[in-house]
């Protein structure tokens, strides 16, 4: 199995994910300037560097080392950001995936705490395990990124620790620097129970026409 542009659009209800292209360009800019203090930990392009940004994804697509999806806010329909599956991993005996991460993951500073990247990760967590049949999603952020590393926790996700160096910074006025990421995952013996606590506050947020009461509990994955 490959992971191609040629994949499917994963449809939700709040956020459609679309296979990243150069038409996405124009709300992409628009999205990346909004209030940039959310970005702290995490490259976004600016308006100048999208075109060249999208070149970029796209060739990484084609090397096969990830997939890109714009986020489209569905009431919208407006690209808000964007988001990938990358690193995958397969099995020594065949072409089948045994891992996947999902990450190049951003959004507007408007779109933020709407519902919009709970259903985008429940979406790639549902395809990447029961279509694909991985035996894992990971997901990374800098390890100082408190507010994605709550985001992450609230998908049901597992902290599993920090890996020290992990790789280059993005946070402005670190260029060069190498940071520390937190590792989390859901595995496939997991994924049952997340999927029903990610569908539970995705009803939520339909319900409210907001996203979901910050106090509400969170479906953990069992232990």
């Amino acid at each position: 199995m490959s992971l191609t542009l040629d994949g499917p659009v994963l449809e939700g209800s709040l956020v459609r994910l679309e296979p990243l292209d150069h038409r996405h360009a124009p709300d992409l800019a628009a999205a990346a300037e909004e209030d940039r203090d959310s970005y702290r930990f995490t490259w976004v392009p600016r308006v100048a560097d999208v075109g060249e940004y999208i070149d970029a994804q796209l060739a990484r697509a084609a090397a096969g080392q990830l997939a890109p999806y714009a986020q489209v806010d569905r009431a919208s329909g407006r690209a808000v950001g964007a988001t990938a599956y990358w690193d995958p991993r397969r099995w020594l005996d065949g072409d089948a995936l045994c891992a996947i991460e999902i990450g190049f993951t951003w959004l507007a500073a408007s779109a933020q705490g709407t519902g919009l990247n709970t259903e985008a990760k429940y979406l790639l967590f549902r395809h990447a395990f029961e279509n694909w049949d991985v035996a894992r999603v990971d997901l990374k952020t800098d390890a100082r990124n408190g507010r994605s590393r709550a985001a992450i926790e609230k998908t049901g996700a597992r902290f599993e620790g920090v890996l020290r160096n992990w790789s280059r910074s993005w946070a402005p006025g670190e260029e060069g620097r190498l940071r520390d990421s937190a590792i989390f995952s859901i595995t496939a013996e997991e994924w049952p129970v997340c999927r029903t606590g990610l569908e539970q506050r995705i009803a939520r947020v339909r319900e409210h026409g907001g996203p979901s009461p910050v106090n509400s509990p969170v479906q953990r994955c069992p232990n």
